[in-house]
């Protein structure tokens, strides 16, 4: 598996688990106890998220410029 198909499969199963997250997150704000840690489960997805969806939106511009092509 290349590494452009490896960061896509991550994408896709980190984002299943900020949706899991998330989900817990609001059966917990129906508790009357709230954990500050549950509050923050989401965060940790969300960021790595960030991090490979910024580079899945700069691949195509990146392989263009690699390989010279210019859309002028």
């Amino acid at each position: 598996m290349n590494w452009n198909k490896w960061v896509r499969q991550t994408h896709r199963w980190l984002s299943i688990a900020f949706t899991v997250a998330v989900i817990v997150n609001i059966v917990a704000l129906g508790k009357e106890e709230r954990a500050v840690w549950v509050g923050l489960l989401a965060l940790l997805p969300l960021a790595l998220l960030l991090f490979t969806g910024l580079y899945l939106f700069v691949l195509p511009y990146a392989t263009q410029w690699r390989s010279g092509r210019r859309t002028d």
